[in-house]
């Protein structure tokens, strides 16, 4: 018969854990010296002592067993990847802000929205923005179950047996304190290296013959994505809670408040958040961590600003893929001098030629340097750029290098001017400026106008539409699309999801290329296999169309909801112009604009762009956008126009509210508006909505009928 696990106190309970906890971390050393770098400190024997007492306990005590354990992972062999895990709430990104004028804006626009006096107070959170790896820890009933990175936003890997071993992240929340634990919990926040561990870590590296990293982001990011956990466990990983995702219930009603909840429950926050009231405020505690930033112990990149009460994050929403409630005050970018070395001319997938600095390589922010942005030939005309000349380079935002400015006084005797390309350098063609006929001016960007009979445009579109934002085809890298343009097995976007039916006889000329095992491409007819389901937004912005970026692709999703209807749209605009009722139904909704318009007719009345999209949809399903709504209302699906002064709430805020109801928001007055709000001195649209015959309600009424 078998025994029953022996029942223990609170405080028995504490003292078996601290000494798995222990016995854990001491089994997951020894493995790492002896696995990882094969240097044992201990006799087979001790170490299997060790392992015994720990057997014992978790056989006795299966409840107190951490998903850290040990046991569980020594002996077998690495997991060949990560699965993924979707986000129930997506993990966004944050707006940026680079100066002080910036983060006054930030401000007055979130006093704007909520309507909010300059004179009346307004509490904002600051805290360090921590420059490591974003990643979700999902609690349910307390306990710790699953860790994924923040990957796109919607979906993340699933790094949950490495996460268990970082000794931050506890494998129970602390229940019992003023914070009632919500039955299910996504934790979120940073996980990174801090900088003496970092030398420690970099010193064994070497010691060890292994590869030192440049940076504790770049390092974190290595640990914690490493197939073996036990060289997760070895590596001194540690973790800064400061949001959530889905949740349950929240243990507070402010952002600080929800943040002294996590210190509370045993998950380790920063200790410089503060409460601020203003814009004043906020800017005297980034200069006074700018001050710290060197003592800290760990790197940052900015300062984060949150406002603080979670009843108007909420009124305030997001806007595309960011919250409007936050921003991060980035610190300025570290800059570098070197020598211009050479120009070079880059072809993107809309034609654009793009100068490139060759730099003689520096180190800017830990990283190597050699290449950096010239944006345009009017900007190396401005700036007097000349090949030779001794130049200040740049990290913006940390992130694309870029050259700032040129040292006159250094120039040598022999500087070269640039002279801009009057043919595309791949595939011969004119290489233009066009016109702006509004400015009267030409498009500061010269492009090829060879289309799809450009090689590097068709090589840079394919790039786009498998990258991370877009289709997100695991394995199929810029390397990978270059090898495969280049002999011919990959010609269109089409091309992508027919290579398996074309090549699963002819392995071996898969394999020639680099990096290609039978594993390799296994996995790669897998992900592609696993796209050919693809949402609206994602679909649109993957197409790579000119002037619609990730945002301008959403906002045609929430518009059109499908794909056949957006291209049905379309073609009415194509057939009967600019002035057309089509084209104006187009341009009518919010945050599309006649340039959008003009750009979608251009690529979807291109023939060439019309069959390529035609055969795309021969093996890929676009999945209708999923309009999220807060709740179920009478104004989920309809069109909305507001004009005029609203009194009880603003423009913005009333926009943002009829889009989390599911409503669709028109810039302009069409027969296809379903509702018109009129403010106070409502304007041409109200006199055309009453011309058409349309529904015209007030502020009041408005609000009446959402709150039904």
């Amino acid at each position: 018969m078998a025994r029953a696990p022996s029942k223990t106190s609170p405080a028995d309970d504490s003292d078996l854990r601290a000494e798995m906890a222990r016995l854990g971390a001491e089994i997951a050393h020894h493995d790492l010296l002896y696995h990882g770098r094969n240097a044992p400190e201990i006799s087979d024997a001790d170490y299997d002592k060790l392992r015994r007492r720990l057997e014992a306990l978790e056989a006795a005590h299966p409840t107190l067993r951490s998903l850290a354990s040990p046991l569980a992972k020594v002996g077998s062999a690495p997991a060949d990847g990560f699965g993924k895990i979707r986000h129930a709430v997506p993990m966004l990104s944050l707006g940026n802000a680079f100066d002080d004028d910036e983060v006054t804006d930030f401000t007055d626009r979130v006093r704007r929205f909520l309507n909010v006096a300059p004179e009346l107070p307004l509490a904002f959170t600051a805290e360090p923005k921590i420059d490591g790896l974003s990643i979700s820890l999902r609690y349910e009933q307390g306990r710790f179950v699953q860790a994924a990175t923040r990957g796109d936003g919607t979906e993340g890997e699933n790094v949950t047996t490495n996460v268990a071993t970082i000794r931050d992240i506890p494998a129970q929340l602390k229940s019992g304190t003023a914070f009632a634990i919500p039955d299910v919990f996504e934790v979120r926040g940073e996980i990174y290296l801090g900088h003496e561990d970092f030398r420690r870590l970099n010193e064994a590296q070497a010691a060890a013959g292994e590869k030192v990293f440049a940076n504790p982001r770049n390092a974190a990011a290595g640990s914690l994505r490493q197939l073996d956990p036990v060289i997760t466990a070895g590596r001194p990983l540690r973790f800064f809670a400061y949001t959530w995702g889905e949740a349950s219930s929240l243990p507070a009603d402010t952002q600080a408040g929800v943040v002294a909840a996590f210190k509370a429950w045993g998950l380790p926050t920063n200790p410089l958040l503060r409460v601020c009231d203003g814009a004043a405020a906020l800017l005297a505690f980034y200069r006074d961590v700018g001050e710290r930033r060197s003592t800290l112990g760990y790197d940052i990149d900015g300062v984060v600003y949150k406002v603080d009460r979670l009843d108007l994050q909420n009124r305030l929403g997001f806007v595309s893929r960011a919250p409007r409630w936050a921003i991060a005050h980035k610190f300025p970018a570290e800059q570098a001098t070197t020598t211009l070395l050479g120009i070079d001319i880059q072809v993107g997938r809309t034609g654009a030629l793009t100068p490139v600095a060759k730099l003689r390589p520096v180190t800017v922010g830990g990283v190597v340097v050699s290449n950096a942005t010239l944006h345009n030939e009017d900007e190396i005309a401005r700036k007097d750029v000349r090949i030779g000349d001794t130049v200040v380079v740049q990290r913006a935002g940390d992130v694309i290098p870029q050259m700032v400015r040129v040292v006159l006084d250094q120039r040598p005797a022999d500087a070269q001017p640039f002279t801009p390309l009057s043919a595309c350098p791949v595939c011969g063609s004119p290489a233009l400026r066009e016109a702006d006929d509004e400015a009267g001016t030409a498009d500061v960007v010269r492009r090829c106008s060879g289309g799809l009979a450009c090689p590097a445009q068709v090589k840079e579109r394919l790039k786009h539409f498998v990258s991370r934002n877009a289709l997100d085809i695991e394995g199929l890298g810029d390397k990978q699309i270059e090898a495969f343009y280049d002999d011919g097995r990959i010609q269109q976007l089409a091309d992508i999801f027919t290579l398996a039916e074309r090549d699963r006889q002819s392995l071996n000329k898969l394999k020639d290329q680099k990096g290609f095992g039978q594993k390799s491409v296994d996995k790669l007819w897998a992900a592609i296999d696993a796209r050919r389901r693809v949402p609206l937004d994602r679909f649109i912005f993957a197409l790579g169309i000119r002037r619609i970026g990730e945002g301008t692709a959403r906002d045609l999703a929430k518009a059109y909801g499908s794909f056949e209807a957006l291209r049905s749209g379309v073609a009415g605009a194509i057939a009967g112009g600019r002035g057309s009722e089509a084209y104006q139904d187009i341009d009518n909704f919010e945050g599309i604009g006649e340039i959008v318009v003009d750009a979608l007719m251009g690529f979807f009345g291109d023939p060439q762009n019309a069959r390529a999209v035609d055969e795309l949809l021969a093996h890929v399903t676009v999945t209708p956008f999923e309009r999220v709504a807060t709740s179920t209302s009478v104004v989920t699906g309809k069109t909305v126009v507001f004009t005029g002064t609203l009194t009880r709430i603003t423009r913005s805020e009333a926009k943002a509210q009829a889009e989390r109801l599911g409503a669709k928001v028109a810039g302009s007055v069409s027969k296809k508006t379903d509702y018109v709000v009129a403010g106070a001195d409502a304007g041409s649209k109200l006199g055309k909505a009453r011309d058409l015959g349309l529904t015209v309600l007030s502020e009041d009424e408005w609000l009446q009928l959402i709150s039904s």
